[in-house]
């Protein structure tokens, strides 16, 4: 006799489409989320919003974000607002439930743009690598990981995207452009105009016409609108001309015309950070756009190229570059992608054997060197994994065999849970000193309030986030003045000579530094 949850598996209404967004959602969902709290947290962007979005839960003053007690304007308050969702949900503050809305909100990008791929090609295969590509992009998981804005507004993006599709059989589908409109602009700002460009442009290549006579659509730009402006105004009645400089100066208009805090590159800064983060997927990448240029009729073929293009040509044209700021651009590559791998095998794809073939080789390098110099179990497999994976990719396409790309999907999708699984994800955190223990040592002796200094060389906000105090840096001499004022110091091992302090006066020593009272 048939199980209950056998029929419903086999019934009408549980269609293939379905079968797949429920496939892709659980498998997505387990990838951003298996290790997540094994990391402490990342300077800078995830040190900063943390402490924002715990603020948030403890003031409840959400129109109005601040860190330390002071107002906050470089974003918006709508990631502070997901971001605090984990602290409610779970009723505490750590690592995972830190990073844990934004983890599934950038999970659920994947479900949905295998509905975008399925609005515009009746190829489900077509749509299932697509989604395959994008859950398997190394930048997309890893920063989709963290407690940042970037993963979730691609979410957002794609969500926007599959609302226009959608609207040109129900109009109504139109109003949830505006609510992702609002999302990403009450986010990140003048990134919204950016993204809505792009879309516009799709729309006027496509012929769309039914969109811009469809009054859903302006409904929906009221109503996003009206969100971003409402806020704002709020913001200058509250704080004036500060928020006019600090918010819509320094940190929008200033960071497209200018480089802030050093944080320049060539004109093809993008294109290696997109190399970086996407390989070997970025292979199939030319491939991709060459099928939708000799595609002129084709919708998709038109998204992929106004995502593409356009969005690279805006973002190298900043002044301001960081690795992050591209990754609207992942969803649009893996369209491209998608499109490439789920062709039958013909030259361009067999041209890459060689390629492949060579990375492979790299993969089994990596084994024998993390066996040899850092013996560590999940590394050397998940380098053994890329090299088999490879290896196996290779081979099918010397036989022309066209499963090769749902072999790489496996294969990638194996590798990033063994290196979400380690403790190697977050990198970035191995380049300084630990911050959990010093955290937690200023955290218990230095009173609730109260700044303390450092005679590191920079301030780390992630430390600001373990030790719920605010942290300044100096010179020695500066140090020695806020001792003098009753400040509490804390010092690296010169420092502690340089400043003459007494060992009586060392409250608590950890991690190379030691807490010194007034």
């Amino acid at each position: 006799m048939e199980k209950p949850s056998e029929r419903l598996l086999s019934s009408k209404a549980f269609s293939p489409d379905a079968k797949w967004i429920l496939l892709l959602t659980v498998a997505a969902i387990a990838l951003w989320l298996i290790g997540l709290g094994n990391m402490p947290l990342r300077d800078w962007d995830e040190g900063y919003y943390s402490v924002v979005a715990r603020e948030l839960t403890q003031t409840h003053h959400w129109l109005y974000p601040t860190r330390f007690g002071a107002p906050y304007f470089p974003k918006p308050p709508f990631g502070y607002w997901l971001g605090s969702m984990g602290y409610w949900l779970f009723g505490e503050v750590n690592e995972f439930t830190t990073r844990f809305p934004m983890a599934i909100a950038t999970a659920l990008g994947v479900p949905l743009l295998y509905s975008v791929v399925r609005e515009l090609s009746p190829r489900r295969r077509e749509a299932i690598l697509t989604a395959g590509v994008y859950m398997t992009m190394l930048s997309v998981v890893r920063l989709g990981r963290l407690h940042m804005f970037d993963g979730y507004i691609n979410t957002l993006l794609i969500l926007w995207m599959l609302c226009l599709l959608k609207a040109k059989t129900s109009r109504p589908w139109a109003v949830g452009m505006g609510f992702c409109l609002a999302g990403i602009a009450l986010s990140k700002g003048i990134l919204a105009i950016a993204l809505g460009g792009v879309l516009l442009i799709f729309v006027i290549a496509d012929r769309r016409w039914s969109l811009l006579q469809n009054p859903y659509t302006w409904l929906g730009l009221a109503i996003g609108i009206g969100l971003t402006v409402g806020w704002n105004v709020l913001q200058i009645l509250q704080y004036g001309n500060l928020f006019i400089q600090e918010h819509l100066g320094l940190n929008n208009l200033d960071r497209i015309s200018k480089t802030l805090e050093g944080h320049d590159g060539p004109p093809w800064y993008y294109l290696l950070v997109m190399i970086k983060g996407t390989v070997p997927w970025v292979l199939f990448w030319p491939g991709g756009l060459w099928l939708a240029w000799r595609s002129p009729g084709s919708s998709l073929g038109r998204l992929i190229l106004s995502g593409n293009i356009l969005f690279l040509v805006m973002a190298s044209a900043m002044g301001t570059k960081l690795p992050w700021y591209i990754m609207p651009i992942y969803p649009f590559m893996a369209m491209a992608i998608g499109w490439q791998v789920s062709r039958p095998v013909k030259e361009y794809a067999y041209s890459l054997r060689w390629i492949l073939g060579v990375l492979s080789v790299g993969g089994l390098g990596g084994a024998v060197y993390f066996a040899i110099a850092d013996p560590k179990i999940l590394l050397i497999s998940l380098c053994l994994c890329f090299a088999i994976t490879l290896f196996w990719v290779t081979r099918r396409l010397v036989q022309s065999r066209s499963d090769y790309a749902s072999i790489l999907v496996i294969g990638l999708y194996s590798c990033l849970m063994l290196l979400m699984g380690s403790r190697a994800w977050v990198w970035e955190v191995n380049e300084s000193f630990p911050v959990k223990d010093v955290g937690r040592m200023v955290l218990i002796h230095v009173p609730a309030g109260e700044r303390f200094y450092s005679s590191y060389d920079y301030g780390r906000p992630s430390l600001e986030f373990y030790a719920e105090r605010k942290m300044a840096v100096g010179p020695d001499q500066e140090l020695r003045e806020r001792r003098e004022e009753g400040r509490y110091l804390l010092l690296e091992a010169d420092a502690l000579k340089a400043l003459e302090i007494p060992p009586e006066a060392i409250i608590e020593s950890t991690e190379g530094f030691s807490l010194v009272a007034p």
